[in-house]
């Protein structure tokens, strides 16, 4: 059940669907004032030598969470957790404020809403029997973009989310909800762009911002996490899941197996031959809107592919890919 200012939502349409719901929703006066606030904030922009402008060895601990990927984390290990490149992806974030746990989740389809949801509120719901059903969540989404809503991307999957928060017992107190309308600026050619396409929590106090990442603080094992999420499509395992990334209890990156055929190696080396503007217009949902580092990221993609035909060479035996932290919160296999 979806809250606002601490009132059980309903929409003046008779209708449960989330469309309706999700556009009473952004009409709403808090929820519209709580997305202006939320815009005026800086960016932070997160990199491996400066997180918030702090000298590397701060060791502030953060996580970082790639597209279809979940992670949850507990405050007393991370203080930062996040994600960007989101341009008609949703960012999702859930905390328990009487722990701080925290789970942010990357969603790109509406197929994965409702599994992916099963998976995320496990670790989120406190588990003291006499606080089990009377949860109060915060439940904030940004971090979609209106330039695909045309052509069907964006509005479905928000209406999706919308939907599935409403629909399940537990509560949802919606403190932002920034997307499509609300995220949306146009360039000078009428083009539309997010606002913002990241974000960040601070875990103890659930504060959340914009954010973006450099390629450096999205460790570990970049590539191979991007590599699942172009290929998951194609493995039974993960249909209508989100990809499990992040072990909660040990604080450590447990990045489970994918499997791909060999059939990706000849398509990787078929998109190698494209020209750069060729790459951005075929590979991605709102080729306007995306960073400059886009096509960069899709060619070492492509590149992987071609040298690593087999997954059982990245998981052998299927088994996950663990990283450990250091003490100065880098990462080293483990």
């Amino acid at each position: 059940m979806i809250f606002v200012d601490g009132t059980p939502f309903h929409s003046s349409s008779s209708s449960s669907e989330g469309r309706e719901i999700l556009t009473a929703l952004l009409e709403h006066p808090i929820l519209v004032s709580a997305s202006e606030s939320f815009k005026t904030i800086p960016e932070k922009k997160i990199s491996l030598a400066g997180e918030f402008g702090l000298e590397k060895d701060s060791q502030t601990k953060h996580i970082y969470v790639f597209q279809r990927e979940y992670a949850t984390v507990d405050p007393a290990f991370v203080e930062v957790i996040g994600t960007d490149e989101a341009t008609t992806c949703v960012g999702l974030v859930i905390r328990n404020p009487r722990n701080g746990m925290t789970s942010v989740a990357h969603i790109d389809s509406p197929r994965v809403v409702d599994l992916g949801l099963t998976q995320i509120l496990p670790l989120i719901i406190d588990q003291n029997p006499d606080a089990q059903l009377d949860l109060q969540d915060n439940d904030i989404m940004v971090g979609s973009q209106s330039q695909a809503e045309i052509k069907g991307y964006s509005f479905p999957l928000c209406s999706k989310i919308i939907e599935a928060l409403q629909r399940r017992q537990e509560s949802f107190h919606l403190q932002t909800l920034c997307v499509l309308g609300h995220n949306t600026e146009r360039d000078s050619d009428g083009n539309a762009y997010p606002a913002f396409n990241g974000l960040l929590v601070e875990t103890l106090t659930g504060l959340v911002m914009p954010a973006s990442f450099d390629r450096g603080s999205r460790c570990p094992d970049e590539i191979v996490r991007r590599i699942r999420v172009t290929v998951s499509s194609g493995d039974p395992r993960w249909k209508g899941k989100l990809l499990e990334t992040y072990d909660t209890h040990r604080d450590r990156f447990q990045i489970a197996a994918c499997s791909w055929n060999p059939g990706w190696k000849h398509h990787a080396l078929s998109l190698q031959q494209l020209s750069d503007s060729e790459i951005l217009l075929g590979c991605s949902t709102s080729p306007l809107a995306e960073g400059p580092e886009f096509v960069d990221n899709e060619r070492r993609l492509f590149n992987y592919l071609v040298q690593h035909p087999d997954w059982r060479d990245t998981f052998p035996m299927r088994k996950s890919r663990v990283f450990k932290r250091r003490d100065d919160g880098s990462w080293i296999t483990g």
